[in-house]
């Protein structure tokens, strides 16, 4: 009874804080409909986290894209040319990139990078009175501070997987144009990118990399604004933000590949 006990604890546990983790990204959506939520220092922050976000991770996402291109090309050249079916690479590369290795990876990036700045920022910042600090200025510290940092986020996310998915096609484009010594064309290459493409997968695309963007900023959010008065849960608050993240990561992209696909 003990063990069942233990076990039910950690699910209801387990089920409560994504209960939580739902209703903040709700409340950030219903909040930013809002026209007086979009002050200047809101604003501000919200530049801020989607330069540290997107900008300056585009160029590792780049990197990531065109070995992940030039991999996926090699690998289906290699078994599609016995088979006698080189045609397919285009619609292999928007099945297997576009409508999961591409969110999937970018939102790796963005957790990886951001998560952890995210929880390690808010954490030192409640720790240290900061956000006592806001509070007792007339500033809300959930406009001022988890808002932007959502939105942020979500939007970087999109972005970055839009570059990510435009620099893999081309960089298959050009591993097909080096293996085959020139021989490709370029408009039958992207003509059958682009045909394998569906009004399913526009939406997934949509779905897989908006919402756990703003997944990862509520819960890098909530871990952080939760700590105590003792810096040793800093470094605590930002392990279980990214692990949470990387979790939640994972069921939204499997819910979203059901619901899109079966």
């Amino acid at each position: 009874m003990n063990l069942l006990g233990h076990i039910g604890a950690g699910v209801l546990a387990r089920f409560g804080r994504a209960a939580r983790t739902a209703g903040l990204v709700w409340a950030v959506a219903v909040q930013s409909l809002r026209p007086g939520t979009w002050t200047a220092p809101m604003r501000n922050v919200l530049a801020r986290q989607i330069l540290f976000t997107g900008l300056e991770a585009t160029g590792f996402v780049v990197m990531i894209a065109l070995i992940v291109g030039v991999l996926v090309v090699v690998q289906a050249q290699y078994w599609l040319t016995r088979l006698g079916q080189t045609a397919l690479i285009g619609p292999i590369l928007t099945a297997v990139v576009l409508r999961e290795l591409g969110p999937l990876l970018t939102n790796f990036v963005v957790i990886a990078r951001s998560g952890t700045a995210i929880s390690t920022e808010l954490a030192n910042m409640k720790v240290h009175g900061e956000v006592r600090a806001l509070d007792a200025m007339g500033i809300d510290p959930f406009i001022y501070l988890v808002i932007p940092r959502v939105l942020g986020v979500a939007a970087s996310t999109f972005c970055l997987t839009v570059i990510f998915l435009g620099v893999t096609f081309i960089g298959g484009f050009l591993c097909m144009w080096v293996i085959l010594l020139g021989d490709i064309d370029m408009g039958l290459f992207f003509g059958n990118i682009i045909g394998a493409v569906t009004v399913t997968d526009v939406f997934s695309l949509l779905a897989k990399s908006i919402l756990p963007g703003m997944l990862t900023g509520a819960i890098c959010c909530d871990e952080a604004l939760g700590v105590g008065l003792a810096v040793t849960e800093v470094p605590i608050a930002a392990t279980r933000g990214v692990m949470r993240s990387i979790g939640a990561l994972f069921v939204m992209s499997l819910l979203i590949s059901m619901m899109a696909y079966l």
